[in-house]
């Protein structure tokens, strides 16, 4: 079997691309590509690192090994790098975003990539797929994209046709937890320590298998089953923002109210947990349900509410320890006109739902931000978007009627919420 390759070494490469790589058994070598020079020394020194997984009742460690760990800003590292995906079969690019695939010039992933390929290429080495996992819908066209123009124009086209681009939807929570005192280090040596739940249900595009094809893709087997491959990733990637995200970015903006420091504390109100799970059933739900109606078992009433009520459990999982501060970051991201809360928003309004919880979310999150005026601000957020000015007035009224239930909220001290009728459909009559 070919080698596993991963660009980035944070959380979601160590605790779940090379962790389930490894777990297969079937891999000659595993590599990553990291740029912090301490965890490089660790890792290469211990030959395996560790993840920490958070199960339902407890946090075991995993260790993930042999492992073999390079800087792509050294030399000779970067050689053994472009060596290893010649080689490879399967890889992920798991790094801050997709503007990094160019960032360092002949030392980012793309031409690290493009000469792997170019080697393939010159070895007849075997087809491979990366999965790219910056949580972008178009990541894996833009690496793409990014690689083909690192390739020399002539061989290019040959090189390209020996790998797969594959997007993914991944709904893995993890993190690098401050409290990490009881936890096993990434390695001897650091402080760091990597914490994932064991959650490993992750949605890919299709691998395409043509016909008479000489790299032999009609034979191409992924080592990593665990992956589950869609045709059309876009309904699951909708479910993720509109559901899982958006349900996790309003949960997080209630705990902020309260002055909670960790998602797990909002156990302790039900009410809000309830108020959580009532937004992504009844304003996510039906939205979803009515836009990709038999794609998928999860989009009937059955399978959202087996969803939801998965999600929340897994949201306020103690053994997970995900913290507020890290689920409700960058609100400005979260409120923009297609992102998570507002895009959950305006689906319930189209399907004739009055989104009144994630309304309500927008509210904690402006408080967060310390907006007092909702209007300008979100009409300067959702700019670039040019949305329609109906829907942009009803999504600004909700919110501005939002506003003034959560500063009452505020003012009589958090008194339990009370969820209403969830099949309300107010705007429409």
């Amino acid at each position: 079997m070919g080698s596993f390759v991963g660009f980035g070494f944070g959380p979601i490469q160590a605790g779940l691309f090379l962790a389930e790589a490894s777990l297969t058994g079937t891999f000659a070598r595993l590599v990553v590509a990291e740029v912090l020079p301490e965890v490089v020394a660790a890792v290469r020194q211990a030959g395996h690192f560790t993840v920490n997984v958070g199960y339902a009742n407890a946090i075991r460690p995993l260790t993930v090994g042999p492992v073999e760990i390079y800087m792509p800003a050294v030399p000779a590292d970067r050689a053994c790098l472009v060596e290893a995906v010649a080689e490879a079969t399967e890889l992920a690019t798991a790094l801050p975003d997709v503007t990094v695939y160019t960032a360092g010039g002949p030392e980012s992933a793309a031409a690290i990539l493009a000469d792997g390929l170019l080697q393939k290429l010159s070895k007849g080495g075997p087809p491979a797929v990366i999965y790219t996992a910056e949580n972008h819908p178009h990541a894996a066209a833009l690496l793409a994209t990014a690689v083909a123009a690192a390739l020399p124009a002539a061989q290019r086209s040959a090189a390209l046709h020996s790998v797969q681009f594959l997007d993914t939807v991944i709904g893995k929570m993890s993190g690098s937890p401050e409290e990490s005192s009881d936890l096993q280090p990434i390695a001897p040596g650091l402080r760091r320590a990597f914490l994932v739940e064991s959650f490993n249900r992750i949605y890919i595009s299709p691998i395409q298998r043509p016909a008479n094809d000489p790299a032999g893709w009609q034979q191409f087997e992924r080592a990593i089953q665990v992956f589950v491959e869609q045709p059309d990733l876009l309904p699951f990637a909708e479910a993720k923002l509109y559901c899982h995200n958006a349900g996790h970015a309003l949960a997080a903006y209630l705990a902020h109210a309260l002055g909670y420091q960790r998602m797990d504390e909002l156990r302790q109100r039900p009410d809000l947990l309830e108020w959580v799970r009532s937004a992504m059933r009844a304003e996510s739900g039906p939205a979803l349900c009515s836009r990709f109606a038999g794609v998928d078992p999860l989009f009937t009433e059955p399978g959202i509410q087996s969803y939801v009520d998965d999600l929340v459990e897994r949201m306020v999982n103690p053994f997970v320890r995900d913290r507020v501060r890290r689920v409700g970051r960058d609100p400005a991201r979260k409120l923009a006109w297609d992102d998570r809360l507002v895009g959950a928003m305006r689906r319930a309004w189209a399907a004739g739902i009055s989104p009144q919880r994630y309304a309500f979310g927008v509210a904690a999150a402006l408080a967060w931000q310390q907006v007092t005026s909702a209007q300008p601000y979100l009409q300067t957020l959702w700019q670039p978007a040019c949305p329609a000015a109906p829907e942009e007035q009803a999504m600004l009224a909700l919110i501005t009627q939002a506003q003034q239930a959560f500063a009452s909220w505020q003012q009589q001290g958090h008194p339990p919420l009370a969820c209403h009728n969830p099949e309300e459909k107010d705007q429409n009559g």
